[in-house]
């Protein structure tokens, strides 16, 4: 079983080029930014756009859970990640060791959703 979250953006070309340049996804083939939904991958992750309002609201958050989390977010900000846009979240700014045992970081997108990427201490994901 998989779950896919969706993510409702307001200029679907603008939430491919975010997703495709900076977070590694990749568009689902036969998809195209002049879709009204699409699908990007990752992996095993996968995530849909869409710019249907009865979809889903703006600024959803989902959990990403990964091996590495300081790769990953060196990896995004070497690939043009801005972490500007949220001064007052450290847990945007850079990972973050969290007293539940996880140590995370959080990428908001253009509209306001967010993935939370966790990586659990004890364990791989």
């Amino acid at each position: 079983m998989q779950m896919v979250p969706i993510f409702r953006c307001t200029d679907l070309a603008r939430a491919i080029r975010f997703y495709t340049g900076t977070l590694d996804f990749s568009l689902f083939p036969g998809d195209t930014a002049d879709d009204v939904v699409v699908t990007l991958t990752n992996g095993d992750a996968a995530l849909t756009l869409t710019t249907l309002e009865g979809d889903q609201k703006i600024g959803i958050a989902s959990n990403v859970l990964v091996d590495n989390v300081d790769s990953l977010f060196r990896k995004y900000v070497s690939r043009g990640l801005d972490t500007s846009a949220k001064p007052d979240s450290p847990v945007h700014q850079s990972p973050l060791d969290q007293t539940w045992g996880s140590r995370e970081f959080y990428v908001t997108d253009p509209d306001g959703n967010t993935l939370r990427f966790i990586q659990w201490k004890n364990t791989s994901s």
